[in-house]
């Protein structure tokens, strides 16, 4: 009984520190819109900046990597534990691809001379340097909470190998998986607002 208590509370204490991170995320959304609506053209015209196919592609890692984390806790309630640690370890593999995505298109974006305190965005339009500013800081933050997803995910990769989480004990799995679909969630608003802003 007591047990069952436990993971009930872990699971409560998961839903809380997640509200606090979707708190977080909303108010950088609500900043962008508000500075969308003083320079939308300057907005629109940093968008198309963006590769919408790194976006794009991102998008898709993701997803596909939320049906994999998801499935994974499946596999381990119906004990099929290789397939289970395929499962995560192919999600900690889509995190991955994602960030060297990533670093490729901030290695571009800086080639160009796009980048907090270049000359470009310094004394050029305001609204494009607020653009770029939010891109990297939105898209950084986010960066690091697949990080911190990946670790978490890493952590139970090796506690599955270990027989630590079973059928019968999987709520630290199901925590690192609402984790990684909170970090999912976010890229499915940050995609739209500065790859499709129109």
């Amino acid at each position: 009984m007591r047990q069952a208590t436990d993971h009930k509370g872990k699971r409560l204490g998961m839903w809380l520190f997640l509200y606090t991170e979707i708190i977080l995320f909303g108010g950088l959304f609500v900043l962008y819109a508000v500075y969308l609506a003083r320079y939308p053209v300057d907005f629109i015209a940093g968008g198309k900046d963006l590769n919408r196919l790194f976006g794009a592609a991102n998008t898709l890692i993701l997803l596909v990597s939320s049906c994999a984390v998801a499935s994974s806790i499946t596999a381990v309630q119906k004990e099929q534990k290789k397939t289970s640690l395929f499962l995560v370890g192919a999600t900690i593999f889509c995190g991955l691809v994602f960030l060297i995505n990533k670093y490729f298109e901030w290695g571009h974006k800086v080639h160009e001379g796009i980048y907090p305190g270049s000359e470009s965005l310094t004394y050029g339009e305001p609204g494009r340097n607020i653009f770029f500013g939010l891109y990297y800081v939105i898209t950084g933050l986010h960066g690091i909470h697949i990080l911190i997803g990946m670790t978490v995910l890493t952590v139970a990769l090796v506690l599955m190998a270990r027989q630590r989480i079973t059928s019968r004990n999987h709520v630290f799995l199901e925590n690192a998986g609402l984790y990684w679909h909170l970090v999912d969630l976010a890229w499915i608003f940050i995609f739209p607002l500065f790859y499709l802003v129109l």
